[in-house]
């Protein structure tokens, strides 16, 4: 197999697994969302990290040491920023439903996150072949994601599940612009951190493993918004007594399950991405999440009774996005 087909390989397999990783929430009904985001955070963005950087990273001291403070920064920095636009996200699904909050955030996101390497870095040229694929399979994606948001919308009005007693839309759709332009941020953060990365393979780690040393500074960056909000959210809602609620031992072990799912993720991503490029990588991610998110929604059941045409709707964006995934392709081809 050559190494950008495991690199596309790997990130099916990411997005997959990435789309995937709220379904243990469905059966944590007894807490409240804070609580599982909460036990989520700890594990994913606190726990795993280290532990997986120390034991893949031996040198990493010695990594951290040669790079200086600017690469760590960077790296925490942004993953800061990606944890404040989580909070961001919560906000946006207040104020103007799943759907468009969904659309407008992962859009922003897949579209930051190739277009600004690819315009300061010139890698691929934008005007190349390669560049104009780039900028393409982007395009789609956004289209994609637009016509997914509006099968989600009249899935909502089918099921009376707009969201009641909202703030304006236009906080609403500030909220989502702050947000997709956070999420970003994860993606850029390993780009532009990516000196600990090369630092670590001079010491020996493979590369494989190499961004295990830029993910740690990132997702403990990213920890500190997700904690203080979740810690927020308990105290304003009184919810901190749900971890003690009868029959709730073993949602502890489902958001660990829910950690390990989002995390092994992004250790995918990451794999991809040394291989494909961000700038390729990072739209087709966002692509490969929202396909497999409403792939699940459909399963579920989440769209039962909201008639035939939201789910051609759906199903025509969720073809947009396979296209854009092709089309992306072109760019390492």
């Amino acid at each position: 197999m050559t190494g950008t087909a495991f690199g596309i390989l790997l990130l099916v397999l990411a997005g997959v697994t990435n789309g995937s990783f709220t379904l243990p929430m469905k059966f944590t009904q007894k807490w409240a969302w804070e609580n599982t985001w909460l036990v989520w955070s700890v594990f994913a963005l606190v726990i795993f990290p280290p532990v997986l950087a120390l034991l893949t990273v031996p040198s990493l001291g010695q990594v951290f040491a040669e790079a200086g403070g600017t690469p760590i920064t960077i790296a925490a920095g942004c993953g800061a920023g990606w944890g404040i636009a989580q909070v961001f996200f919560g906000l946006a699904v207040d104020a103007v439903g799943i759907a468009l909050a969904f659309s407008i955030v992962l859009g922003l996101s897949a579209s930051v996150g190739a277009l600004v390497p690819l315009c300061l870095d010139g890698n691929p040229p934008p005007f190349s072949s390669k560049g104009l694929a780039v900028i393409g399979g982007v395009a789609l994606v956004i289209v994609g994601v637009l016509m997914c948001a509006k099968a989600g919308r009249a899935r909502e009005a089918a099921l009376g599940q707009g969201p009641k007693g909202r703030p304006s839309m236009g906080r609403g759709l500030l909220f989502c612009m702050l947000s997709g332009l956070g999420a970003a941020l994860i993606a850029l953060g390993l780009q532009y951190g990516g000196s600990l990365a090369r630092i670590a393979e001079r010491h020996g780690v493979d590369p494989l493993w190499s961004n295990n040393a830029t993910w740690l500074p990132l997702m403990l960056g990213g920890a500190i918004p997700n904690l203080a909000y979740c810690a927020y959210l308990m105290r304003k809602n009184r919810t901190a007594n749900r971890f003690g609620a009868a029959g709730t031992g073993s949602y502890w072990a489902l958001a660990a399950v829910m950690a390990l799912f989002w995390f092994g993720s992004t250790l995918m991503y990451g794999v991809s991405s040394n291989t494909l490029g961000i700038v390729v990588a990072w739209p087709a991610f966002m692509s490969l999440i929202v396909i497999t998110a409403l792939i699940w929604g459909v399963v579920t059941g989440e769209w039962k009774g909201s008639g035939t045409k939201p789910l051609r709707v759906m199903y025509g964006g969720l073809g947009v996005l396979v296209a854009a995934i092709v089309v992306l392709s072109f760019a390492k081809s």
